[in-house]
């Protein structure tokens, strides 16, 4: 058997995600689902748009909220929150640096 997996570490990602200066950074890609971290300071503003396939967000530290289509919910380390395609979406009242696990399904774009 040849070597397929793939592994990371959060922190590694996390770190990598900082020093891009971006606030997302894809780390994995398969036609079928791509893998990245997410990161919101608190107070800041979440300004993505819904997306064309599924997507399934696991907050690995944080707290804040997030509106999917006209439902509210509070968010935290350890919540998962899935959002169909091209469902509007949106981080907010963010009280707690926010890093967040984020899957998608196909694979974004």
């Amino acid at each position: 058997m040849g070597g397929q997996v793939q592994a990371y570490e959060i922190g590694a990602l996390l770190e990598q995600r900082g020093q891009s200066g971006r606030l997302y950074l894809e780390f994995l890609r398969h036609p079928a689902m791509s893998l990245g971290v997410y990161s919101l300071k608190a107070g800041g503003v979440d300004l993505q748009q819904p997306h064309r396939e599924d997507e399934v967000y696991y907050v690995l530290s944080g707290r804040g909220q997030i509106r999917v289509g006209d439902e509210e919910r509070p968010v935290r380390t350890g919540s998962i929150i899935f959002v169909g395609k091209g469902v509007p979406h949106r981080f907010h009242t963010i009280t707690e640096d926010m890093d967040i696990l984020v899957f998608f399904a196909p694979a974004e774009g």
